[in-house]
């Protein structure tokens, strides 16, 4: 298994980390990048946008409710090869807008770590 060059994780909007007061993902990442001996950064995908919670939402509103709502801190470098951690996979909406950004912005390989996959809705 090839090893990613970063490892980036899942960013709550301000709003929701204010009310959690913690991100899940980063939690589960800290141990694990220590672990694997990957660096780890928690301010380079950031929420641009607050969005509606996903859990109530089916397929298809989860991919539009996450559209666009991620973007990458200014002036930072990526390299080609990126991880990015979940807690909790459903449809994978969310991974997918977070890997559709990184690739947009030059990350040529993009992998998807998840802890759980939850059944996903109807849609």
């Amino acid at each position: 298994m090839q090893l990613p060059q970063l490892l980036l994780v899942v960013p709550l909007h301000q709003k929701r980390l204010r009310q959690r007061g913690y991100n899940q993902a980063l939690e589960l990442a800290r141990p694990l990048a220590r672990a694997l001996d990957v660096p780890l950064r928690h301010d380079i995908l950031q929420r641009f946008r607050a969005t509606d919670a996903q859990t109530e939402l089916d397929a298809l509103s989860r991919r539009r409710n996450v559209r666009g709502a991620f973007v990458l801190r200014e002036g930072v470098a990526l390299p080609a090869h990126v991880a990015i951690l979940d807690d909790v996979m459903t449809t994978g909406a969310t991974l997918a807008e977070c890997a559709r950004v990184l690739r947009r912005n030059g990350v040529q390989r993009v992998d998807v770590w998840a802890l759980a996959r939850a059944p996903s809705p109807r849609g």
